[in-house]
């Protein structure tokens, strides 16, 4: 909203008014609500899986492999107790040994993209880099989900030409 509108608001005996100044495409990539013409393309948001599995930094990796597996998951999110991204670990990591810690094996700083990413921007290179999973994070870096390959597949949505 404009600040002329914040202030406007304050006039109206709102106590607390912000101006959200990231605007609305910061609004998008956390993968909040919007309207619009645009928003009829696939994007990673709605396909972000909530129920991807995370672990901190301390956790064993047999522990955490255990759950991974029986979820029929291929893959953990290594996050902060804020759900910041800071790793991942992929069956390489997750076939360690058994007391191996999450923060000394996973790979630190994965890529991670914005739910407001459309299927069709992204998914070549998903094709090209034959992943099964893209990380959907907030523009803090905050975890949404994981993307699923299959499900962007059956998105039905081809990448534009050129």
């Amino acid at each position: 909203m404009s600040p002329r509108a914040a202030w406007r608001l304050e006039s109206l005996g709102f106590t607390e008014v912000y101006d959200y100044v990231a605007g609305k495409s910061d609004w998008a990539a956390a993968g909040l609500i919007t309207e619009g013409t645009s928003t009829t393309q696939p994007r990673l948001g709605a396909l972000a899986r909530r129920d991807a599995p995370t672990c901190g930094l301390d956790e064993r990796v047999g522990q955490i492999r255990d759950r991974v597996f029986a979820a029929g998951w291929k893959t953990c999110m290594v996050i902060n107790d804020e759900g910041i991204v800071l790793g991942r670990l992929f069956g390489k990591e997750l076939e360690l040994a058994e007391d191996a810690i999450a923060g000394d094996v996973m790979r630190s700083g994965p890529s991670t993209y914005r739910a407001n990413v459309t299927v069709a921007e992204i998914i070549e290179r998903v094709r090209r880099g034959n992943w099964d999973t893209v990380p959907v994070s907030t523009p803090e870096g905050k975890l949404i989900g994981l993307a699923r390959r299959e499900d962007m597949e059956h998105s039905s949505v081809e990448a534009p030409p050129g």
